[in-house]
């Protein structure tokens, strides 16, 4: 069994599984620490370096950080990481002090921006204060791509998206609102250093079975409808609405369609309930606000009457999965008819890029995205990075940010004649001691066994009356810090320095989890854990493995399953063990390159 690599962040960082499972590597325990110490400010402003949105994302965010939280070793409910960042938000004082200072003196490089979404805006945020020029292209009347169009006020007041855009925009960002870009080809020729696509997946996807044709517009997108509603282009709906998908666009819609006049919701979708790809919270909000819910139906046609869509005909089908979990879809045979004057298709979203033509050597693959460098979002083309849904398709907003720190990384470094791939920094990172004393640590590492705490709403039956009434209320100071304290702290890694270890095993004694091992080494490494204190019960999380020790024994800890409490840290008697702090610092466009 070999020595763990520490001499990069990896190692430590998937011990940080909400850290880790966050696309933009957020540092969530030191940002749920500040929040307990009640320094909103600074949490936000960690958060604000991160995700870029934290007011957003703490509204609106997939929240992949919750099903990874360590929590669940002790509870079956993760930290409500993703509410935690709206308190961040909510309670924060005037950050304008503390944000980047823009060089006055530029540094001569200039970026274009086409798309004014997370992943565009993200990529201003990180290049303005090195110095670069950078100039914006949106075909709308103002910034935010999808988290304008298509999240209703309902669960992300236009405040609050306004004020976090604007904090870009007020950096120094020239703005070409209501211009369109047409020809990529056109732009290329004009003085750009590097160009940024991030245009989103602006197509909805229709539902062409029979009927389609005939049903004009009494069909729609979920997006454009969303859209429509959010540009106030839409203002009242028909009383009978079909919702088809599953997604959170599609619980979007039917939120909204129940705002505006509809009373006869139904959601339609082909998987079973909990294959559905929205949120669990999302499927829940909307069944609270009574939509009808109705999974297991695979739609056949359109039912039109004297010219008008009256209605639609569905097949009940039941989900089977093979033994490698491949679905398949299997007819019952009953026939559901469903009345409609509405329907809001859902069913997912295509990338479009009329505007770049295909002779200046930007090359596409078969789904018509382009070809890239996943590590540094270059095209083949050299001058063009793509990020966010325009790059890989419709995900979500936190991807998107982390694709714009990824691209502005490459474009820092393309600018200033480095490669965006060779010479990007993958080892950047400390490790800071924790200890305040021999039986003190600088973070709360105690454990106790709080339930989550339930963020308040609005009552359902006022909720429904009103389309811009944000629906959850959000944390109040007294119960952000009760949640804030079920957070384990799992960015305090336990460290161990083999020259002052004496194999004394005291700490494997005090470990309240069994999970540090002194073990003989074995050629077999099925041997070594077959003497394990606690069998391996997670084979994907890391062992933290130390070289051979003076005995001939090593060190084997079971990361999986370590609270980081810091008990072993204070019964060693030599300091071999210590609790240090993770902190990532390769995660912006500082590395190289910019302003000096």
């Amino acid at each position: 069994m070999k020595k763990t690599d520490t001499s990069s962040y990896q190692h430590f960082l998937k011990v940080v599984d909400c850290q880790q499972a966050c696309p933009a590597h957020t540092p969530v325990p030191e940002y749920i620490r500040l929040i307990a110490e009640k320094r909103y400010t600074d949490a936000y402003l960690i958060n604000w370096k991160s995700n870029v949105f934290p007011g957003v994302l703490g509204r609106v965010c997939d929240r992949p950080c919750e099903p990874a939280c360590r929590r669940g070793r002790v509870e079956d409910t993760p930290v409500a990481i993703c509410r935690l960042k709206r308190v961040a938000s909510d309670l924060k004082g005037d950050i304008s002090a503390f944000l980047p200072k823009i060089p006055r003196k530029k540094n001569g490089k200039r970026i274009a921006l086409i798309g004014a979404g997370p992943a565009s805006m993200t990529v201003a945020r990180d290049l303005l204060p090195l110095g670069y020029d950078v100039v914006l292209y949106e075909r709308d009347a103002k910034a935010g791509g999808m988290m304008r169009s298509q999240i209703p006020a309902f669960r992300l007041p236009e405040t609050v998206l306004d004020e976090e855009l604007n904090y870009i925009i007020n950096m120094g960002l020239e703005c070409h609102f209501g211009e369109e870009i047409n020809s990529l080809d056109n732009l290329l020729q004009a003085n750009f250093d590097a160009i940024f696509v991030g245009t989103g997946a602006p197509n909805g996807r229709w539902l062409t079975i029979p009927g389609h044709d005939k049903a004009g517009d009494q069909i729609q997108t979920g997006i454009s409808f969303l859209a429509n509603v959010s540009f106030e282009h839409v203002s009242e709906v028909p009383k009978k609405v079909v919702v088809l998908g599953g997604g959170n666009t599609a619980m979007d819609c039917c939120r909204t369609a129940k705002r505006l006049g509809a009373t006869d919701i139904k959601v339609l979708v082909r998987s079973s309930y909990e294959a559905m790809k929205a949120s669990p919270w999302e499927k829940e909000d909307a069944a609270a606000e009574g939509i009808a819910l109705m999974p297991n139906y695979s739609p056949l046609e359109y039912v039109i009457t004297d010219g008008k869509l009256t209605g639609m005909k569905f097949e009940e089908v039941a989900s089977v999965y093979d033994k490698v979990g491949n679905r398949t879809l299997q007819p019952t045979g009953e026939i559901l008819h469903v009345d409609c004057d509405m329907v809001l298709v859902a069913v997912g979203q295509d990338t479009a890029f009329p505007w770049i033509e295909r002779d200046i050597g930007i090359d596409f693959n078969q789904w018509q995205l382009p070809k890239l460098n996943k590590k540094s979002l270059q095209s083949t083309h050299a001058k063009v990075f793509f990020g966010g849904d325009a790059a890989f398709g419709p995900k979500n907003i936190i991807s998107a940010v982390a694709n714009g720190h990824q691209a502005a990384i490459s474009m820092d470094l393309f600018c200033q004649n480095a490669d965006p791939v060779q010479d990007r920094s993958d080892s950047s990172f400390s490790l800071t001691s924790q200890k305040m004393g021999i039986h003190e640590w600088s973070y709360q590492s105690t454990i106790d066994h709080q339930a989550r705490n339930l963020v308040p709403h609005i009552a359902w039956e006022e909720a429904v009356k009103q389309l811009a009434a944000e629906v959850e209320l959000g944390f109040d100071e007294k119960l952000a810090l009760e949640e804030a304290s079920r957070c384990l702290n799992c960015d305090v890694h336990t460290v161990f320095t083999e020259s002052t270890c004496i194999e004394c095993s005291a700490c494997e004694d005090v470990c309240p989890m069994d999970c540090i091992n002194f073990v003989e080494e074995e050629v077999d490494d099925n041997q070594v854990v077959k003497q394990f204190r606690v069998a391996e019960l997670n084979a994907e999380q890391p062992l933290l493995v130390s070289a051979p020790l003076k005995t001939g024994h090593i060190m084997v800890k079971d990361e999986d399953v370590c609270l980081h409490c810091g008990l072993c840290a204070e019964r060693c008697p030599t300091g071999a063990w210590d609790m240090k702090k993770l902190e990532i610092t390769n995660t912006h466009a500082t590395i190289k390159g910019g302003a000096k």
